[in-house]
This record gives C-alpha cells, structure tokens and sequence, in this order.
C-alpha cells in the first residue's frame, strides 16, 4: 500500500471547500444571500463569488495550475475575512482564515515544486 502525504491531501481538501462554498454561494439560500445584502453587496454578488470560488477549486485539483488556484482561493478568503471584519462577525472570520492560511500552504508547496528547467535551457530561450 502506498503512502499518501498530507501534501497530497491538502490540495484536495481545500478544492472541497471551494467547491462546497461555491454551490452554496451560486445557490444562495435566504439567509447568505440576506448577509450580502447586509454587508452592501449587490444582490447579485453571490454569483460572482461562488464562481471564484469554483474557479479556484477547479485550479486546485490539478497540480499544474494549483499555484494559481491557491492564489485565487487566497484573494476569495480574505476578502471575505476583511467583510467579515469590517462588519463586526469575528464568529465568521474563522472558515475564511484557515482556508486562506491552507492557501497559502498549498500554493507555497507547489510553487516549491514546480518543475524548473535546467541552466542550460534557460539560457537558449
């Protein structure tokens, strides 16, 4: 059986948070949509976010572009920690804390292994 690293992982978990965060941002019940409201969105802006947040989500499950995906769901989360801030929810500031921290993990790790290509070939193009 093989070893699966949380460096695996956590790149998985985090496009499932996105994911789950998106569907309920695009399909926004009563009350998220009402908390748009209250913090002066437009009453469309859900969509906006939920559609970063699936972007970003998307960008995640693959190893390619999980730089910028990380840096994506980053921008998402703490924009929504400063809202949340600025409004006074400090109960609502933990979810978009941890998700941007978990951003900034995963986008780090990958930007550390992307593949570099030799001196040589650098210095041809």
């Amino acid at each position: 059986m093989s070893k699966i690293s949380w460096r695996q992982v956590l790149p998985l978990v985090l496009a499932t948070f996105f994911v789950v965060g998106s569907l309920s941002n695009i399909f926004a019940p009563g009350p998220i949509h009402e908390e748009y409201v209250k913090w002066g969105y437009p009453s469309w802006f859900h969509f906006v976010t939920g559609s970063l947040e699936l972007t970003a989500a998307i960008l995640l499950f693959r190893a390619p572009t999980r730089v910028l995906g990380s840096a994506l769901g980053f921008t998402v989360m703490l924009a929504a920690l400063v809202t949340v801030i600025v409004h006074g929810e400090y109960g609502h500031a933990i979810a978009p804390l941890v998700a941007a921290a978990f951003s900034l993990v995963v986008g780090w790790i990958s930007w550390r292994n992307r593949i570099v290509l030799p001196a040589s070939d650098q210095r041809r193009q």
